[in-house]
């Protein structure tokens, strides 16, 4: 049986006796560390989305990321063998957009400070982008591009300190690249934040214009969230009242997981993108403790403690239901689980 999001708070990640491509009709993907880290597919990423499509899912990409128009993200997955189709591909700059839509007359002028991606998306919604404030915009809509710097930060910080309606894309403090881990356009908007001392309004994940737009995009019914952030794709999940896989292909680890509030708790979790097809073990309350396959864990004094044998993510899933139950004790807090994570080997 596949546990909902909504049925109760969560204390472990959740079991299903059928394939994930089976239990949800569409895959609401993050792109970022899920799909592709820069120019290169993320392993098992390709090969799994196509068995997924094959076995009746559908597919559709949800990114944080502003920058560059859903055409050019879709080009750039069918270059990497996910074939995709503008329509497939939803992005905080279209929620962004619609935010701003709602604020300002038809037709009315926007400040940017991002990329095409933003540009495009306000096209879109019928609203024209500027780079300067001497073009008299209405509005202050900020998303991340590699190319913003100083020059348009401070076009933003003039705007914004003028008064305008300011909108973020997302508030993402980092975004994993080729590369490693860089800056995000939660950066970039922390530099104007204490510039001018006024908050955006945020439109991307985890907040509702984002969920709103992908709805409205996909026309979902049974979506299941797949990311590898705690904070944008999870909560986002959760704050939507859908069900989510949590994937350790991006920025998360499995530390950060057993410290999560209940609001970044994934229904599932799965190393790659093969959890998809395949069922997700349940995590049952045994002997004081909780178990998933071979493992045992329980959370004793200020540790966790785990026994068995068998596949370490089962290991991970009994450890999280160890750890969660005890941060939700009414005397409970965080217990160290960094010597059953290297057992694990995490």
């Amino acid at each position: 049986m596949t546990e909902t999001a909504t049925t109760a708070r969560r204390t472990a990640p959740g079991g299903s006796d059928r394939p994930l491509t089976e239990a949800y009709d569409t895959a609401l993907l993050d792109l970022d560390g899920v799909v592709y880290a820069g120019p290169h597919a993320i392993e098992h990423a390709v090969d799994s989305l196509a068995a997924a499509r094959t076995a009746g899912m559908r597919l559709a990409y949800v990114t944080n990321n502003a920058s560059r128009p859903p055409r050019v993200v879709a080009e750039h997955l069918t270059e990497l063998g996910v074939p995709a189709e503008p329509a497939d591909v939803i992005n905080s700059a279209q929620a962004a957009a619609r935010v701003v839509a709602e604020k300002v007359p038809a037709g009315a002028k926007v400040l940017v400070v991002g990329g095409l991606g933003l540009e495009e998306a306000l096209a879109e919604r019928g609203l024209v982008a500027v780079r300067s404030m001497a073009e008299e915009p209405l509005a202050v809509v900020q998303g991340f591009d590699p190319s913003v710097g100083w020059p348009q930060l401070a076009e933003a910080a003039y705007a914004v300190g003028s008064g305008l309606p300011w909108v973020a894309s997302n508030t993402d403090m980092t975004v994993p690249t080729a590369r490693g881990i860089a800056p995000g356009n939660g950066t970039l908007v922390a530099a104007v934040r204490a510039a001018t001392g006024v908050e955006p309004e945020v439109a991307g994940k985890p907040l509702p214009p984002m969920h709103r737009e992908t709805v409205l995009r996909t026309g979902a019914r049974r979506p299941l969230v797949v990311g590898d952030r705690l904070d944008t794709d999870i909560e986002g999940a959760f704050n939507g009242g859908v069900d989510s896989l949590l994937v350790f292909t991006g920025v998360t680890t499995p530390g950060q997981l057993l410290a999560a509030p209940v609001e970044h708790r994934p229904t599932y979790l799965a190393a790659d993108l093969r959890g998809l097809l395949v069922p997700q073990p349940a995590v049952e309350a045994a002997d004081g403790g909780f178990s998933c396959g071979g493992w045992t864990a329980t959370a004793g004094g200020d540790a966790l403690r785990l026994a068995g044998s068998g596949d370490r993510w089962d290991g991970l899933r009994a450890l999280c239901a160890a750890a969660w139950t005890a941060l939700d004790a009414v005397d409970g807090g965080p217990v160290d689980g960094r010597k059953a994570l290297a057992e694990l080997g995490f």
